[in-house]
């Protein structure tokens, strides 16, 4: 099968305006360029053509996003039907029926712009799921557990990310059923609790939306490209075009890809890799794991994340998949690749493929080893570290004479040390920078909507998340200092304090962090730089930079 709905390759009709499909043996003699399916698609399409285990999809080309806000943030009339038609086509393709009473197909709807913008855009999961599509679901696979996990998830996201309803609202009322049962984790409840979740947040979602829960499986998803279409004009998917100078783009592909379901029990689980270490440059796989997860819970940056050693354990053979999957990407993109990716019922699936945002030092060192690994030449090194003034690339670590006992530790989410004073809140951040002073932003977790906090701030500080969330991913390209899961750290906002351990701080109290370990120190710690000499050596033996 290699010819797919609407691609017409004549004079008469742009491939921008074409929809593509990919997955289940598609292949592309030529794949259309990534200024009309973004990024991430076009990906998505090699990765096919390497045999890779993904997901089947279709894209909605850059233009639709484009003729959006022509149009005044409006879709055609011609557009449901469209979007149907390729449904139908996707149906046969995938042997799933949207809206099927035995086979219900469930889709995720994500964005994907020309060039990667991690977090800044949104992204539904689980759409197709409603009140006539869950028993289907529970028939098909004997597990009402993840059903109405399913569920509960789609409602309090499609409420939260099309219509801006409030976040505690929902998250209230998954606290109460975790207290209850006496669990700090969801998959401490049952189906029936799951189920009992989901009818209260449909509750609330008719409540602060003024509508029931779309139960046409057509409008929902439209709802769901709309959003994602209008994502591109977030106020923090500008302030990332800007602060990364990124222009010209016609807008955001959407990419509906068949859902595999990481929320479906033990041996199930959502992940997000690096094919080496994006802070070091070392060669080792670098990866966050949450077992019985999607991936929204990875990148999200509100939880707790596993490391490799424990997917290891858990799931061996799946981490032998993905360590031979490593070598693959590599090879395929000549670069460092950051991926998405879901276990399902011990079955490995690839999401995404990206190029690694790293840090200045892992850019060098990874340029470096890739052209004594014979996978790129010195020109395409040199060519890839223009970016950076390679004689002003450092590290800082802590003078050993001045180390006092740490506060506490949690995971080093970059390298680096910083000595800044505390601001709970991105404008307070703002306010002790135009001051002239460092600052590190501390947080229960951090999201991307906090990129001006991140931009602005020398380090960040969070409770929960982990090493690949979106915003951790942004706080390493942008080379801040930056630690996550300190299980300590307690915030009080309506005091303005915070609690690491048994010491009490002040907004405005200088702490130290040491992200090359994880360790957080109070006040102010004496800091030497470290240059990557031997490495600047080496590009300089290739001759002119």
């Amino acid at each position: 099968m290699t010819e797919v709905h609407s691609t017409m390759m004549d004079s008469e009709k742009n491939l921008t305006d074409t929809v593509f499909f990919f997955g289940n043996g598609i292949d592309y003699p030529q794949l259309p360029p990534v200024e009309a399916v973004g990024s991430k698609a076009y990906n998505l399409m090699k990765l096919t053509k390497l045999n890779l285990p993904i997901p089947p999809g279709f894209v909605l080309g850059t233009s639709f996003c484009h003729d959006f806000f022509l149009n005044g943030q409006k879709i055609p009339s011609d557009f449901p039907e469209m979007l149907q038609s390729n449904i139908k086509r996707f149906e046969t393709m995938t042997r799933f029926t949207f809206g099927g009473a035995r086979r219900p197909l469930l889709v995720s709807v994500r964005s994907g712009a020309a060039v990667s913008m991690p977090g800044m855009m949104d992204t539904i999961l689980n759409v197709g799921l409603c009140d006539s599509t869950v028993s289907g679901l529970v028939r098909m696979t004997g597990n009402p557990r993840f059903v109405w996990d399913s569920y509960r998830r789609l409602v309090s996201s499609y409420a939260e990310v099309v219509y801006h309803s409030p976040h505690d609202l929902f998250d209230s009322v998954l606290k109460e059923y975790l207290q209850k049962n006496e669990t700090q984790n969801i998959s401490g409840l049952d189906s029936e609790e799951l189920k009992n979740i989901t009818q209260e947040y449909l509750q609330i979602f008719k409540k602060t939306t003024g509508k029931k829960f779309p139960q046409s499986l057509l409008d929902q998803l439209i709802g769901a490209v709309e959003t994602v279409f209008k994502s591109w004009e977030s106020p923090r998917a500008i302030e990332y075009r800007k602060i990364r100078n990124i222009s010209g783009l016609m807008g955001t592909a959407v990419i509906i890809q068949t859902m595999v379901f990481g929320n479906m029990g033990v041996t199930s689980g959502a992940g997000v890799g690096f094919t080496r270490n994006p802070t070091t440059g070392e060669n080792i796989l670098f990866l966050d794991y949450l077992s019985n997860a999607q991936g929204e819970d990875v990148v999200s940056g509100k939880h707790l994340c596993q490391d490799v050693h424990y997917l290891h354990r858990i799931l061996p053979h799946v981490y032998a998949d993905i360590q031979s999957m490593r070598r693959t990407l590599e090879l395929a993109f000549t670069d460092v690749q950051d991926f998405e990716f879901t276990v399902q019922e011990g079955r490995l699936f690839l999401l995404q493929a990206r190029t690694a945002k790293r840090t200045p030092w892992a850019a060098l060192k990874i340029a470096v080893d890739l052209v004594s690994e014979g996978i790129i030449d010195p020109h395409t090194a040199i060519k890839r570290l223009e970016e950076y003034d390679i004689y002003s690339i450092k590290r800082q670590k802590i003078l050993s004479k001045s180390v006092l006992q740490p506060l506490s530790t949690g995971t080093s989410a970059s390298h680096g040390v910083v000595v800044g004073k505390i601001a709970f809140t991105s404008e307070r951040a703002r306010d002790f920078k135009n001051a002239g002073e460092s600052v590190i932003l501390v947080r229960q977790d951090i999201l991307t909507d906090d990129l001006e906090g991140i931009s602005t701030s020398d380090g960040i500080l969070t409770a929960t998340g982990g090493r690949t969330s979106h915003a951790a991913v942004v706080a390493r390209q942008l080379d801040k200092a930056c630690i996550v899961g300190c299980h300590d750290l307690v915030i009080i906002p309506e005091n303005n304090i915070c609690k690491l351990a048994e010491t009490i701080l002040n907004e405005g109290d200088l702490i130290s962090l040491d992200a090359n370990s994880g360790n957080v120190y109070n006040g102010k710690l004496e800091i030497v730089e470290e240059k990557p000499t031997e490495l600047i050596d080496q590009i300089e033996k290739w001759g002119k930079i």
